[in-house]
């Protein structure tokens, strides 16, 4: 979808360089958490697509729930309470509570690298919360350190001690077989990145050269939902996105744009995944712009 707004700036940087992506009005957060995305190691690549480390220090007795409309991936993620492994969440919409001060380093796993990371045989039960045995016993220990140089103001840091964990469990669980299907799944995304309006699973299927059947299969096996719903989830993650930047968009023109036909088929997978209607969105990110928050999400 991306050559769709070619000659738009603003949205060219939404999609090249957004990590708000997924993140419910994220105008609205930026006073609250301070968000930082780290790139991984090169030879981690084909396993993580970024890490992302989150600090907050909220007044006494204040909280703050932020939403995110989930990527069909999993998460491994350093916490005050050590360190935890997050298959794909099973709702819709992913909700966490603040408080206090703290912080938090994660790694977005690739599509397929939950599986290929726990080593297991299954994409993993969605909505399935771990301690990350996986990372071995030195783990909450680095976590620690890991958050401490967070809250210091070095997410870079902080990545650089989660990283040899990381680095050692993939040597342990890589296989030749899992390697094919990431790459698989890598160039099958990037494929979705792009597709244009009308874009159905048997055209992505002889783009990537394969049946969609097969596409189909490789889905099931190891990212644990199907092409359509990534498709399709991919659109309301950029419309959000757009929406969230500029509230002032017309909605049957972004419909068409992010790849609906009709307005009413857009406004029901928005909901479905966001939980309100685009137009309520809007408003919701145009009053959190209009206030000046913050600027650091």
């Amino acid at each position: 979808m991306r050559q769709l707004f070619d000659d738009d700036p603003a949205v060219t940087q939404a999609l090249e360089a957004g990590p708000t992506l997924g993140i419910v009005n994220p105008a609205g957060a930026r006073d609250r958490f301070t968000l930082a995305r780290v790139a991984p190691a090169a030879d981690l690549g084909d396993l993580v697509d970024w890490h992302w480390v989150i600090t907050w220090d909220l007044p006494p007795g204040a909280t703050f729930t932020q939403a995110v409309v989930p990527h069909p991936v999993g998460q491994v993620v350093a916490e005050e309470s050590g360190f935890l492994v997050y298959a794909m969440p099973s709702a819709a919409v992913d909700r966490r509570t603040l408080s206090g001060s703290g912080g938090v380093v994660g790694t977005k796993l690739r599509p397929g690298g939950y599986r290929a990371l726990l080593g297991l045989t299954h994409p993993g039960e969605r909505g399935a919360v771990g301690p990350a045995d996986l990372l071995g016993p030195t783990a909450d220990r680095a976590g620690a350190e890991a958050i401490g140089q967070a809250r210091d103001g070095r997410p870079d840091a902080a990545v650089r001690t989660v990283t040899p964990l990381l680095r050692a469990a993939a040597e342990r669980t890589r296989t030749p077989r899992s390697t094919a299907a990431l790459a698989a799944l890598r160039e099958a995304f990037a494929v979705i990145a792009d597709a244009v309006p009308g874009t159905t699973v048997a055209t992505l299927a002889a783009r990537l050269g394969t049946t969609p059947r097969s596409l189909q299969r490789l889905f099931a096996d190891w990212v644990g939902v199907s092409p359509k719903w990534v498709l399709q989830r991919h659109r309301v993650h950029l419309a959000a996105e757009l929406l969230g930047r500029d509230p002032a968009l017309d909605l049957a023109g972004l419909a068409a744009a992010v790849g609906y036909y009709d307005q009413a088929h857009f406004t029901g997978d928005f909901v479905r995944a966001v939980g309100v209607a685009p137009g309520e969105y809007a408003r919701t990110c145009a009053a959190a712009l209009a206030s000046g928050v913050g600027g650091r999400a």
